[in-house]
């Protein structure tokens, strides 16, 4: 799904641009990912495992922005990206499509600006206009920034996976799953 073009005012008054990154983008996007990447071990990778051509990039960003329900957020700060998030249905089955998967990596150059609460809320938001009934992510135990942010944002944590990660040098971090539920009015 695509989102469109929006300005966002952060705590500092300093504008932030909020959009669906463009096929065109996708250099900078998987740029940014490396940096996320190299600048903590909190993310999904490492950034020698970002292995995605330019070329399948852009593809995976057509897709996302033609899916229905699917969706990706870029935040760009002074004409740079920090900041990107998704969220994208755990499985197209019937009896998945309620429920959606998060994923977010904001520069350290932006942390404490309020990116990632304002791209939180915007993702919330179109979540429930999409129809997602329960949005869940997953998160290293020692992530403590990100953790207080999900649950001033309203996640609550549902379960633990001990030694789900296992860091180069070899020292295991547990998985903590966290899980918001959409109100729905009645």
């Amino acid at each position: 799904m695509y989102l469109k073009k929006k300005e966002v005012k952060l705590q500092n008054g300093q504008s932030v641009i909020f959009k669906s990154p463009e096929p065109e983008e996708a250099k900078e996007v998987l740029e940014h990912l490396q940096i996320t990447s190299e600048e903590t071990y909190f993310m999904a990778r490492y950034p020698e495992e970002i292995v995605m051509t330019v070329d399948e990039e852009k593809e995976h960003l057509k897709k996302v922005n033609a899916h229905e329900d699917n969706f990706l957020l870029s935040a760009y700060l002074d004409g740079e990206m920090v900041g990107s998030a998704g969220i994208s249905r755990v499985a197209d089955l019937m009896k998945y499509r309620h429920r959606g998967e998060f994923g977010i990596s904001v520069k350290k150059k932006a942390w404490g600006l309020g990116v990632g609460r304002k791209m939180i809320e915007e993702l919330l938001e179109q979540a429930k206009n999409t129809g997602f009934e329960q949005i869940e992510l997953t998160v290293f135990e020692d992530n403590q920034r990100a953790i207080s942010l999900y649950e001033k944002m309203g996640f609550v944590r549902i379960g633990r996976i001990p030694r789900a990660y296992k860091l180069k040098d070899n020292r295991y971090c547990d998985e903590i799953w966290m899980v918001y539920q959409i109100q729905r009015q009645r």
